[in-house]
């Protein structure tokens, strides 16, 4: 089996987060889901999995954090850049990384170690592995819940805050994703950016695996989709909705 280094992102907005504030808090990773600190389960669900080597956790404030994490050997808390993808592209051009990666977020209240099962397995050997949830399985699981979607042939997916880095030939796709950063969600734009022509239009006419293979091709990666099997894992705690929505799953009322 192969073993990852999972690097969990804990950072905070510049100039303050208002949802943490509203908690009296001052990391959004702290605001308390069901008792405890959110990060808490992310960093739970990932030290229980013995897929998992080691638990990298990058944060601007170690010592806020550090207050409420486990006394572990296999994680530490690193700090992180003024950007996400500036973080990572700098894990991925150190020598000492151990790959491969898996990227995941502070806010995945509701990470399993299944969830961390299906992507891993799936995931392997690619350079570049995005896990997906199917608008119909969330749909059918939560019909009241509202996300992004991004539409293609066969289906509409949402993300689910996990990526695999499977090579340093990742480092391709994370410079483009440092480019457009503040345009995450949109993901059409990554497209237009590589020069496939009539974007949008394409994205309806083929399937996410087709554009996968496209992009793939364009930048020099294996690149892999990944419908993840639980709906649940395109839940994250961003807004107040979503953690009374996460509150209510994890107290089997939802």
């Amino acid at each position: 089996m192969i073993r990852w280094t999972a690097l969990l992102l804990a950072g905070s907005r510049p100039g303050g987060d208002p949802f943490a504030a509203a908690h009296g808090v001052e990391a959004k990773a702290l605001i308390p889901v069901a008792g405890e600190a959110m990060i808490l389960r992310p960093v739970r669900a990932l030290l229980g999995n013995a897929r998992i080597r080691r638990v990298r956790v990058l944060a601007q404030d170690k010592a806020l954090l550090a207050a409420v994490l486990p006394v572990d050997p296999r994680l530490t808390i690193e700090p992180s850049g003024v950007t996400i993808a500036a973080t990572i592209e700098a894990i991925i051009a150190s020598p000492a990384t151990r790959w491969p990666l898996l990227v995941t977020t502070a806010d995945h209240a509701l990470l399993t170690g299944a969830m961390i099962d299906d992507f891993c397995a799936r995931a392997e050997g690619a350079d570049l592995a995005i896990g997906l949830v199917e608008r119909g399985a969330l749909m059918a699981r939560l019909p009241d819940t509202k996300r992004t979607w991004i539409g293609f042939r066969g289906g509409a997916y949402s993300g689910a805050n996990l990526f695999a880095l499977g090579s340093p030939k990742a480092m391709r796709a994370v410079r483009l994703w440092r480019e457009v950063e503040q345009d995450r969600k949109q993901g059409w734009k990554l497209l237009t950016m590589l020069g496939v022509p009539g974007v949008m239009g394409l994205m309806r006419l083929w399937t996410i695996e087709k554009v996968m293979r496209k992009l793939g091709h364009r930048l020099g990666l294996s690149i892999r989709a990944i419908r993840l099997e639980d709906p649940l894992a395109a839940v994250d705690v961003d807004k107040p909705a979503d953690l009374k929505l996460v509150e209510r799953i994890i107290a089997g009322t939802t």
